[in-house]
């Protein structure tokens, strides 16, 4: 067999320093998108993985065919009523992309096309439709297209009666839009062209050109977002600002488009909310005075800052308080209770007060499309990380509950019985206990010798769900296990869990991974010649650095489109979501967040020593993760391991953070990743 060569990036010391400290990045040109020596070095990379897994290439289209056989080609979501019109998201046999439909008053009705996005995709490798925002009267539609997947969408309107798309076009925006009721005015976000950040909110008039566009609101704060949206009451227009610790809304009466925004109460470091309309009164879900896990307050429409809110609903510092879902007679809390979903059902009269039952450790369970406000039904989703999700239209009043559609698995393999799952606590250095949700195969055996894949984020709150999947099928009936390790920087355990794993206690997430590792291994879960671990984004972070710490415990790892180069992505704010970061990450301007964030930044720390198997992925678009992060870091780690393991770079040339646009295109990049693993336990067989 012929001896191929991995490629090897040439070395330009660029010296960077900071705080008196000096760091030198021999990969720092790789940063220059348009340079062909660039583009050339990222080629080879691809050849090389592709040369390398070239055996893999049928099993990858097998895995890939057996992943798509479950799917249901032909499905169609639940229909939601709005207005007058139920709104339906169909998919056909053999295509990639969701056509969008409506039918009058009745389901019976005939099937008007809004977009079909398999005709609208056809002239381009990637394509995403978004943020269609039908106007007041049901006669026109706004909607945002990204064509390179880098997030910048243009916002066109379309007539639904006669199918002509005018030429008003704004470009470099969030691909949302906000109508006003007098059905001809349009509120929009603008994007920094270079940061991408949400900046500006924009008033388009229908009819006129975009560069006559009003600018409504310029968030001069770097460290905050803008945003636009209306609310369920459809009585208010609402602009928001935030920022990882901060927020503040303005409101403008729908009715009265060329009015001012007035501010709903400013901003206060610290203070978060988000508010709710109802009746004469907003209802803000908010940290004030000191509620960590939030708590529910009131305040009538009239005099709406901070000093006019009442407590309704206390806090509580074991349960966070997540979601509000309101209706005429009820209210719906989204509750979560020691990692747990919970759905509690309250009359605003107070008359009654209730929790939808769950008896399941490893579920899921939130509130699905909610349009209508007078209405006794609420509409939730419920799936385990066993069984397939379920849309159930519940009762609020008799408790009844209907299950209005369930996802299908497709085949005569699949039976919900023939897999387990678990809950499991493993203790984490500091001593707090860790959660791990797990399922596997009923037939895998519990002896130290099964692969198991762990997963883990662990950033900016945000909760990895146990949930089911059907492509994570043909990992479970080939043996593996699977496991979400909920560490700090999540909030699964609450607020509090997602601040002892941010700024300058990051650490704990990747001590807290590693020490769940430890735990499953100890366990006889799996040992360290069979475990792999799978992390993206900030999730890539964190696999970056868990193989610096201890690559022994892993076989393999795969980092999808990671965050790699922390300090230098941080000093930069000219990239994207750079500055709106510092509260997450920390600001390395000053020297105390520096030097704790160069303690743990994989491309700073990589060092002369083996390192497992190493799948990287990333996309040439990308404007969350930019693609140099992790090829600086293969390039790197290339230059310092010492060890033969295998060390992939695959650049999605066409693509951006969020990987391929169509949904077979994104089960081909799964049938990639799960070909890695797959192959590393001798468990293909062409």
């Amino acid at each position: 067999m012929e001896v191929v060569s991995a490629p090897t990036a040439k070395k330009m010391a660029v010296q960077l320093e900071k705080h008196g400290d000096i760091r030198i990045d021999e990969y720092y040109w790789l940063n220059e998108r348009e340079n062909k020596e660039v583009l050339a070095y990222l080629e080879e990379e691809n050849k090389y993985y592709d040369t390398l897994t070239y055996h893999t290439k049928s099993f990858q289209k097998e895995l890939f065919e057996e992943m798509k056989g479950r799917i249901k080609e032909d499905d169609t979501s639940l229909p939601y009523k709005l207005n007058d019109y139920w709104y339906i998201t169909r998919y056909e046999t053999g295509k990639e992309y969701p056509i969008y439909s409506r039918k009058n008053k009745i389901l019976e009705a005939p099937e008007e096309i809004l977009f079909n996005c398999n005709e609208l995709a056809k002239r381009h490798e990637y394509y995403n439709l978004r943020g269609v925002s039908v106007s007041p009267d049901n006669k026109l539609a706004a909607f945002g297209t990204d064509t390179i997947g880098r997030r910048q969408y243009h916002i066109q309107i379309k007539n639904l009666e006669t199918n002509e798309i005018y030429d008003d076009k704004v470009d470099n925006t969030t691909g949302s839009a906000v109508w006003a009721n007098d059905n001809k005015t349009l509120f929009y976000t603008k994007k920094d062209p270079v940061t991408l950040r949400s900046d500006k909110i924009y008033k388009h008039v229908l009819g006129t050109s975009s560069e006559e566009d009003e600018l409504i609101f310029h968030e001069q704060d770097d460290t905050f977002n803008t945003f636009v949206y209306k609310s369920k009451s459809r009585k208010y227009i609402i602009i928001g600002s935030y920022s990882t610790l901060t927020s503040e809304f303005q409101l403008l009466n729908a009715d009265n488009p060329n009015g001012d925004f007035k501010l709903f109460s400013k901003r206060e470091r610290g203070l978060e909310y988000s508010i709710y309309h109802y009746g004469n009164n907003f209802y803000i879900l908010t940290n004030k005075d000191n509620a960590t896990n939030f708590k529910l307050m009131k305040v009538g429409e009239a005099n709406t800052s901070s000093e006019n809110w009442e407590e309704f609903i206390e806090h509580r510092k074991d349960v966070l308080l997540e979601d509000i879902e309101i209706f005429k007679d009820y209210y719906v809390l989204t509750e979560r209770d020691n990692g747990l979903n919970k759905l509690k059902i309250s009359r605003w009269d107070g008359s009654n007060s209730y929790y939808i039952p769950f008896d399941n450790e490893t579920y899921v369970a939130y509130s699905y499309v909610n349009p209508d406000f007078d209405t006794k039904t609420y509409r939730f989703v419920y799936n385990s990380m066993t069984a397939p999700y379920a849309i159930i239209d519940f009762d609020m009043e008799s408790k009844e509950q209907e299950i209005k559609k369930e996802q299908e698995v497709l085949g005569d393999k699949f039976n919900k019985e023939n897999y387990r799952s678990e809950r499991l606590w493993a203790s984490a250095r500091d001593g707090k206990k860790v959660p791990i949700s797990l399922i596997y195969h009923k037939d895998t055996k519990l002896d130290g010798n099964s692969p198991l894949l762990q997963y883990g984020y662990g950033s900016y709150g945000s909760t990895s769900d146990p949930y089911f999947s059907t492509a994570r099928l043909s990992l479970l009936d080939r043996g593996f296990i699977y496991a979400i390790a909920h560490v700090r920087g999540g909030e699964y355990l609450g607020r509090n869990w997602y601040e002892d794993g941010k700024l300058l206690k990051k650490t704990n997430t990747f001590t807290d991974f590693i020490d769940c590792s430890k735990f499953l291994i100890a366990n006889k879960y799996t040992s360290k010649e069979h475990l792999y671990a799978y992390g993206g984004s900030a999730g890539g972070l964190l696999m970056g650095a868990i193989v610096n710490m201890e690559p022994e415990l892993y076989n393999g790892v795969i980092a999808a489109v990671p965050f790699v180069d922390v300090i230098t992505t941080m000093l930069d704010d000219s990239i994207p979501l750079t500055t709106g970061e510092y509260d997450e990450w920390g600001d390395p301007n000053k020297k105390e967040y520096y030097d704790y964030m160069k303690s743990y930044s994989p491309y700073d720390n990589v060092k002369a020593q083996s390192y497992p198997n190493i799948l990287v992925t990333t996309g040439i678009h990308d404007s969350q993760v930019q693609y140099w992060e992790p090829a600086k870091w293969v390039a790197k780690l290339r230059s310092y391991k010492k060890d033969t393991n295998t060390l992939f770079l695959y650049t999605n040339m066409d693509a951006g953070h969020g990987g391929a646009s169509g949904r077979f295109k994104a089960l081909k990049e799964t049938a990639q990743e799960y070909s890695f693993l797959l192959d590393l336990e001798g468990k293909i067989i062409n």
